[in-house]
């Protein structure tokens, strides 16, 4: 792209006056709490699905006070569904960070906001320039984007030296004056106008500047990541459920789903036979109907998951099953304020 940092933010800055979305919940108030729960919940997820969790977030917990004392449960409740649950322990981490050694206010500084958990150089970006108005460079997916049309990059963008080399033509040609303007401009265009596939380059601000549409490769870039083969695990969920109550375990503090309360599993599909035996054995429950659902597939970002619901009824519900593990009884007519992943918070609602 041959034109002058100047030139090309003057065109953002005019794109995001006609077109530029200015009515996004988290514009509203723009302070750096806000910023930073919105974009921790932008990561890996569209700005639809993100609205109505930002709203529910915010309303639970307002400030950054409120999320510090809630406990970890009460966040991951919320949290229910956007899924990448990390995310919501991180900023629940920070919020305490903030509280206890900033005084509740977020640091200024890039260095020393990309020092908190789950806030990366892009992250830290978007809190200083949106936020405080402050000069700083962001790099999302969005922007990635953008910027490897413009300059036909056609490695992958998360390449170290491509990644260099990207952060090094955000930082030149981001402005000193509106530049919460420019942020937010620059991950509109690349979210509705540079869109992954199809770019809608006959109305882009960028059309006779970017090298991408002046070669035809515009669909072309950026380059995919290099694909790899996800691997198949199989588990079975052991809904255990006596009159409207399901015991539910709390998983451990490592690996998927890290923190959170799910049904009692076992590796492999199970036969009913498995099931009655698991139930005796293991738990030592008297089983009184077992039937076994249709397996479903939930995939992590490193293997597929294949899930196959036991549906076990049981004669009489004891308080406690074993010595040394976080269980409950869960209410299905009064749900609790507790973290739920996807698959299993879908198939509660069908008991």
């Amino acid at each position: 792209m041959n034109v002058s940092p100047l030139v090309f933010q003057r065109a953002v800055l005019n794109w995001f006056d006609q077109c530029g979305r200015k009515n996004l919940p988290w514009q509203q108030e723009k302070n750096p709490y806000r910023v930073f729960i919105s974009e921790i919940m932008l990561q890996q997820t569209q700005v639809s699905t993100v609205i109505p969790y930002f709203q529910r977030f915010m309303e639970r917990f307002p400030d950054v006070q409120t999320l510090a004392n809630a406990n970890e449960d009460a966040v991951l409740h919320v949290w229910t569904g956007l899924g990448y649950y990390n995310r919501a322990r991180n900023l629940h981490r920070t919020a305490k960070i903030v509280l206890q050694d900033f005084q509740g206010k977020f640091p200024t500084e890039l260095i020393t906001l990309q020092s908190l958990p789950g806030i990366g150089r892009s992250t830290a970006g978007a809190i200083l320039s949106i936020a405080l108005q402050k000069k700083a460079a962001i790099l999302d997916g969005n922007v990635r984007r953008v910027l490897t049309r413009l300059y036909a990059i056609t490695t992958w963008p998360s390449e170290k030296k491509t990644s260099e080399q990207l952060w090094h033509i955000a930082e030149k040609l981001t402005p000193q004056k509106r530049v919460a303007d420019y942020t937010q401009a620059m991950m509109d265009i690349g979210a509705t106008v540079c869109i992954r596939g199809k770019p809608h380059c006959a109305i882009c601000p960028f059309k006779k500047v970017c090298l991408a549409h002046k070669l035809g490769i515009e669909k072309n870039v950026p380059h995919p990541k290099p694909k790899k083969i996800l691997p198949v695990r199989q588990t079975t969920f052991l809904i255990l459920r006596n009159q409207q109550h399901t015991l539910l375990e709390k998983r451990a503090a490592m690996g998927v789903w890290n923190g959170l309360w799910s049904f009692p599993e076992t590796t492999g599909f199970s036969t009913l036979h498995d099931v009655q035996t698991i139930c005796q054995q293991r738990f030592r429950l008297a089983v009184q109907a077992i039937t076994l659902g249709e397996s479903f597939r939930h995939t992590f970002s490193h293997f597929h998951l294949d899930i196959l619901p036991a549906f076990v009824t049981i004669k009489s519900r004891p308080s406690k099953i074993m010595d040394n593990e976080q269980q409950i009884w869960y209410n299905l007519h009064h749900s609790q304020a507790i973290g739920l992943p996807a698959p299993v918070k879908k198939l509660l609602k069908n008991l």
